[in-house]
């Protein structure tokens, strides 16, 4: 049977081409404005970039040719926005000499792989709903189902696979240090309920530039006006200071020390006295026997504190080779009444062995006593402990931080009551990161203590940890007090306002009195059933109009 032949190959040639333009330049699109998204948060904070490149990408999203074409575009744009927005993360490759450091670039970018797919569940998922319903992409409804598609898959990105909730997109619209910014919401909202009013600021953004290329004269130019009206007051509201939100103190003392440890010189047996007494030198008291609490960084102390190891492990690290000695020595340099809160490591023993060891934050008053111990829940996997242990193991793959054991994780936010030096919450580094598990709700503290080693973050990664810092401390109502070794130590008040900090790469101490927390807000009374409420309001509101347009 003779072959069919075809009619016109040039024709057909063309519609193939035509076909595979349409597909992939939207999605070569997105992943330029997802790189631009990304310069929104810390340290460029150019905050209007990541709403315009959010409105190209909804214009973007409406083009596609199906399903599976929105999800490309939407993983497209998230590829580069994270692969951009955590770049910080290469730099651990650079002190850990096991890998090369080359490597670090490319753990980024399989980070962003898997990452990109929780942006580009939420465009594939608007974009079916309203093709579902019989709609357009080019209405408002799916700018809204967007937005509350966002904000589930920005909540399932913080829990699936022990989460990973770095820079929600909503981070972008925190104001400066001594402003909220459209974060004054949050008490409200939640921080994944933020990311999406900002994907709805930029969907009125895209229908205002559609509504300006039709209609009458007159119509455009009211549009305009108004349209111009709301950025100029957006824009006033990011950077204003929050003047009417003036600073308030409470009544317990702290210290809070940052030693400038470089990253280098934590780990390594030679520095270990020389670490110890930079930061007991910053943590002298100012006045004999006066009652504070002295806040030190995660990894500030390199000794054992914890009685039952075997000997030769106090011998290697522990001063004097005792752990109640190097107790009563941190005691003697905070001086009487004074009640000191450090990072240390703790190790799990079995049989007379270290097993696996436990990243902890350790109160110890001036007598040389622990009245209290928090473990970290919110492991780091590949720095805390080496996932998949069995299988990269034998391919040469190590954790980004030395040393041979793995982390085990302890039970989750506790509240300490440390008597006259308050009820404390700790959050241990990026622990901090995760909206809605950062406090006992049925315990609520007085402030949280989040002590941190940010030395291997890079230049971004610092001034990103202290924005989303920032983040909790206005949906939950509560002061957070940041100790880190290289910066930034910060103190950050119930609003969101840092109102001291120690920049990065110089050692310094804070002295003052830590501010009060405020009322529970309604995210610190139901959590992270609010955003996903709003989720589904928006969704609702989208379906809504769908069905009444197709009416």
């Amino acid at each position: 049977m003779p072959r069919p032949r075809v009619q016109n190959p040039a024709r057909m040639l063309t519609i193939l081409q035509t076909a595979r333009n349409g597909v992939a330049r939207p999605a070569f699109m997105a992943l330029a404005l997802g790189a631009v998204a990304a310069c929104g948060f810390q340290p460029l904070a150019i905050w209007p970039l990541t709403i315009l490149a959010v409105a190209g990408l909804i214009a973007c999203t409406a083009r596609a040719r199906g399903t599976g074409h929105a999800f490309l575009i939407g993983w497209a744009f998230g590829l580069a926005h994270f692969s951009v927005g955590n770049n910080w993360i290469a730099t651990a490759f650079t002190y850990q000499a096991n890998m090369p450091t080359w490597l670090g670039g490319v753990a980024v970018v399989l980070l962003s792989v898997y990452l990109a797919v929780y942006p580009a569940l939420a465009t594939a998922g608007a974009w079916l709903l309203v093709h579902r319903l019989g709609g357009s992409a080019r209405g408002w409804p799916f700018g809204i189902a967007l937005a509350a598609l966002w904000i589930v898959t920005e909540w399932l990105r913080a829990w699936i696979f022990t989460g990973f909730a770095w820079n929600p997109l909503g981070v972008a619209l925190l104001g400066p240090y001594d402003a909220q910014g459209l974060a004054l919401l949050l008490p409200w909202t939640g921080t994944y309920a933020l990311s999406g009013v900002l994907v709805v600021i930029a969907e009125l953004l895209r229908q205002a530039v559609l509504s300006l290329t039709g209609g009458d004269r007159r119509r455009r130019l009211a549009l305009l006006m108004a349209a111009s009206a709301s950025a100029a007051g957006l824009g006033a509201l990011m950077i204003l200071p929050a003047r009417y939100l003036e600073p308030t103190e409470g009544a317990i003392r702290y210290t809070l020390v940052q030693p400038d440890i470089r990253q280098e010189f934590i780990n390594d047996a030679r520095f270990y006295e020389r670490n110890f007494w930079k930061v007991a030198r910053l943590s002298r008291p100012e006045k004999e026997g006066e009652r504070r609490v002295v806040l030190w960084p995660e990894s500030g102390i390199p000794d054992y504190l914890r009685e039952g190891y075997p000997p030769h492990l106090y011998r290697q690290f522990t001063f004097a080779g005792d752990p109640a000695v190097a107790r009563e020595r941190i005691g003697r340099v905070v001086g009487p009444y004074a009640l000191v809160m450090s990072g240390v490591v703790d190790l799990v023993m079995r049989n007379g062995d270290d097993i696996a060891a436990r990243n902890t934050v350790t109160a110890i008053d001036w007598r040389g006593n622990i009245v209290a111990s928090y473990s970290k829940a919110h492991l780091v996997p590949y720095g805390e402990y080496l996932a998949l242990r069995w299988l990269l193991e034998p391919l040469g793959a190590t954790r980004l931080v030395p040393g041979a054991l793995d982390f085990w994780a302890g039970p989750g936010p506790l509240t300490y009551d440390l008597g006259e030096y308050g009820r404390v919450a700790v959050q241990i580094c990026y622990e901090i990161i995760f909206s809605g598990q950062v406090v006992d709700p049925e315990h609520r503290p007085d402030y949280i203590f989040n002590p941190s080693n940010d030395g291997w973050f890079g230049s971004w990664g610092p001034p990103q940890h202290l924005a989303q810092a920032r983040l909790r401390a206005i949906e939950e109502g509560l002061p957070v007090l940041r100790a880190t070794t290289t910066g930034i130590s910060a103190v950050i008040d119930a609003n969101g306002i840092v109102r001291h900090h120690i920049p990065r790469h110089r050692e310094g101490r804070i002295d003052g009195r830590i501010p009060p927390p405020h009322a529970p807000t309604l995210f610190a009374r139901i959590g992270n059933a609010l955003p996903l409420a709003w989720a589904v309001l928006l969704l609702m509101g989208s379906t809504v109009a769908l069905r009444r347009r197709k009416r």
